[in-house]
């Protein structure tokens, strides 16, 4: 498939960060790009270049609305964690693709799923998704994701990484992970959607590097400049943290994968998958150090002055 024909592509998520990342890069490469929203219009964040509509994942005319005329599609579930509402979501997708004869539809399940079944909501809910994509008989390509950097570029950690040199995140120090960005994520969507005999697959992508809490905070500190050193935050005080921003059950839902990993099931859940998804894909994962260096860490300094004329630059 030639990157360079025109996609129009139904991108479910847009409104969110990797979703709206993914909606970015294929603007950027002059795809068209439509997306759906529950948010009015002066709720949305800025997506330059994108058509949003009003409506909902759970009617299934809005989402038919959302594919009519696509050709391709990118989706992430929104942080829901109940079976049946997600079951439902994905069906109303599943068949609005069918219908609109949709070339290859993505699917990011946000996180890695174990082999497993589990009780952790955070993963079954998005093998439920991917059960009722590829049923469906939709052409699919399914991206696992490990733990985005991005996260560590926020009001939760920029503060304390940048004023005292300490990453503190709610994965064991010992457990291995393959971080990636949310821009490495769209790339990896976009190759996704254009690389040829992908259908059918799945895909654990993820950094070219797997580290450890420690081997994280000392990329972190090559990045800042500075000496780092990583803090295993509880699953249970991240959760409280979370509930505050996202709401109790949304909260719980992502706290679950953190809960899972820190009960040591399955250390290697995180991992690398040993340059696999970078091969197919044809996409490497921005390194640890380069990605820090890249970032305004500047905005969370302590010096307000400072900070306040870094937030309007």
């Amino acid at each position: 498939m030639s990157e360079q024909i025109q996609m129009r592509v139904a991108v479910v998520g847009a409104t969110g960060f990797q979703g709206g990342a993914v909606a970015r890069l294929l603007t950027e490469r002059n795809h068209r790009v439509r997306t759906l929203s529950r948010r009015p219009e002066g709720d949305r964040p800025p997506l330059p270049g994108v058509s949003c509509a009003t409506g909902d994942l759970g009617h299934a005319e809005d989402v038919r609305q959302l594919f009519s005329g696509a050709t391709h599609a990118a989706v992430v579930m929104p942080l829901v964690y109940e079976p049946e509402q997600v079951r439902r979501y994905a069906r109303n997708i599943a068949e609005a693709a069918v219908a609109a004869g949709v070339r290859r539809l993505v699917y990011n399940a946000n996180t890695r799923v174990p082999r497993s079944a589990t009780a952790v909501a955070a993963f079954e809910t998005r093998r439920i998704a991917e059960e009722v994509l590829r049923d469906s008989g939709v052409p699919l390509v399914v991206l696992r994701p490990p733990v985005y950097l991005d996260n560590l570029f926020s009001p939760w950690n920029g503060p304390a990484l940048v004023n005292e040199g300490v990453l503190a995140y709610p994965l064991p120090a010992d457990v291995p992970t393959a971080w990636l960005s949310h821009r490495d994520l769209a790339e990896a969507v976009h190759a996704a959607l254009t690389v040829d005999g992908l259908e059918g697959r799945t895909f654990d992508i993820g950094g070219a590097r797997t580290l450890t809490g420690e081997e994280l905070a000392e990329a972190f500190g090559r990045g800042l400049g500075r000496r780092v050193r990583y803090q295993a935050l509880a699953p249970r005080v991240f959760e409280q943290g979370l509930a505050q921003v996202l709401g109790r059950d949304a909260a719980a839902g992502v706290a679950g994968i953190y809960h899972y990993m820190a009960a040591g099931t399955d250390r290697l859940l995180l991992a690398g998958d040993d340059g696999v998804s970078a091969g197919a894909l044809s996409v490497e994962a921005t390194p640890v150090e380069e990605w820090v260096t890249r970032q305004p860490w500047q905005v969370w300094a302590n010096d307000p002055e400072e900070q306040d004329a870094q937030t309007l630059t």
